[in-house]
């Protein structure tokens, strides 16, 4: 796709856009809705080709590492690349990774929508210095972003061909081995062997694969230099996206410079004081809200107060709402996004998703969340049981006071208030639900033995189950575990919107 033009972008609720320090991924956003190309470029200015060594010296001295959580060095990449397309002489592909399937992710889609030629340019000059075969950009089918990027493919020329691949709307579907199965026709779920796509990606192709914000950093890196990027951010150069929400009364996508401490963040989103801070996103760990305030922001500085920063993610939540009940409601959906292709998605987060309801209720125990958590640690075909385990045993250690109210009560007396981004269509309404007439259940049992990554028996026999959304890869043998049930005490009915 190339062209030149100035095409119309119907505007997209996004949130605010905020900076801490000097913007450069936001430079120009204070004055316009969306930088078409001309805008971009009396912003940003012009940049050129850069060789294939010239590319990889400045991904080394900036440090550039990818934004999508990995934190995996950018100028390894783009040399593993080289080096397989030197071996097996084969045109590369490069992919941009703009899909954001966790719910609380909005950096890499006010790119899309608001900045989309950085995107392109940091992916042009990649292509440029790989003498790739084509620019392949995944959004995700939500509709967030992508008219926005196919106008600006139509504003500008391309080295080489490019086009935009809608990639279902799922926590799972942006995971690199998932993207690539996507491309290539394939079901969006992580292929269950690790390959690296330097290796064999699109088309079994050397793939130079990063996340969407990376190449904007690289963009703006390759017109400022390495000096001038290095001017902020101490031992990780320059700055980073932040996407802002929970119960922050002004949630934003905040750019500002590694090292800058998180609590100049949060007051800067006007978060209110409250227990603690999820950093890092789903897959990210607790940080009790004093921890948070010592912590500053970067990977290392994160991982030095026991949070991480992942894909740029801070959920606080606020004192007005259940946190464990916030937990809760998480798992089931991590457990419900599972691409259900192995033991510890399956059964395992069926189970992890279990206990921390019980622990809600207050008649669980929090060791048979850590004994369901330690299942399924290192046993995934993808880092999905990983996350979440570490999610929710998180949860554990910085919500312990809040378990102990639940237990002598059976709650803490707040309500769950939904601070936590839970996609409403999954959780309320996107499937139907399991429901069991009490006066019908004789405990048969047989239900479970139809479904047993949906239904567990529990001490007495009889069927348990999370009060959520059946799955959509699951209804199958819900309808078979209704249609078994000699009682006909089962049933399975559209969940309330």
């Amino acid at each position: 796709m190339s062209g030149r033009g100035r095409g119309s972008v119907a505007a997209v609720p996004v949130p605010t856009v905020l900076a801490l320090g000097p913007a450069r991924l936001t430079a120009g956003l204070d004055r316009a809705e969306r930088l078409d190309l001309r805008d971009h470029l009396r912003v940003h200015g012009p940049v050129g080709p850069l060789s294939q060594r010239t590319l990889i010296e400045l991904a080394e001295d900036i440090k550039l590492t990818g934004r999508g959580g990995a934190g995996f060095p950018f100028a390894k990449k783009v040399r593993a690349v080289a080096e397989a397309v030197e071996r097996r002489m084969l045109a590369p592909f490069v992919v941009v990774n703009a899909t954001e399937g966790e719910p609380a992710a909005w950096k890499d889609k006010v790119l899309l929508t608001r900045a989309p030629h950085l995107i392109l340019d940091g992916a042009a000059l990649v292509a440029w210095a790989l003498r790739a075969v084509e620019i392949v950009l995944c959004v995700a089918d939500d509709g967030i972003g992508e008219a926005s990027l196919l106008s600006a493919l139509a504003e500008r020329d391309v080295p080489v061909p490019a086009r935009v691949v809608r990639v279902p709307h799922r926590f799972i579907s942006g995971e690199g081995g998932a993207l690539v199965q996507g491309i290539n026709g394939l079901p969006h779920i992580p292929p269950g062997i690790k390959r690296r796509a330097s290796e064999g990606g699109v088309a079994g192709q050397p793939t130079l694969l990063s996340n969407a914000e990376t190449f904007a950093q690289l963009a703006i890196a390759a017109r400022i230099g390495p000096r001038r990027y290095r001017e902020v951010g101490g031992d990780e150069p320059g700055t980073v996206l932040l996407s802002v929400t929970g119960s922050a009364r002004q949630p934003a996508v905040v750019e500002c410079p590694t090292g800058t401490p998180l609590a100049d963040v949060l007051d800067l989103c006007a978060v209110p004081a409250g227990p603690a801070v999820l950093s890092g996103g789903f897959h990210g760990r607790w940080l009790d809200m004093a921890t948070a305030c010592r912590a500053e922001v970067s990977r290392r500085g994160m991982a030095a107060v026991g949070g991480a920063l992942g894909a740029g993610i801070v959920l606080p939540i606020g004192p007005d709402t259940c946190p464990v009940g916030e937990v809760a409601r998480v798992v089931r959906y991590l457990a419900a996004e599972s691409a259900g292709q192995c033991g510890p998605c399956r059964l395992g987060l069926p189970d992890l998703a279990r206990a921390v309801d019980g622990v809600a209720s207050g008649a669980g125990d929090p060791g048979v969340v850590r004994a369901a958590a330690a299942a399924v640690k290192g046993r995934g075909a993808c880092s999905h049981p990983d996350g979440t385990a570490g999610f929710a045993t998180s949860a554990l250690e910085v919500f312990a006071d809040d378990l102990a109210r639940h237990a002598r009560a059976g709650d803490c007396g707040r309500p769950v208030a939904g601070v936590l981004p839970v996609p409403t269509a999954r959780e309320e309404g996107g499937t139907r639900r399991l429901h069991v007439d009490w006066s019908r259940c004789d405990g048969h049992g047989l239900c479970a033995d139809v479904a047993p990554d949906l239904i567990r028996l529990d001490g007495n026999g009889y069927p348990a189950f999370p009060d959520a959304p059946v799955p959509v890869r699951l209804e199958p043998l819900a309808v078979q575990a209704v249609a078994v049930c000699p009682a006909l005490a089962l049933r399975m009915a559209a969940a309330k919107r």
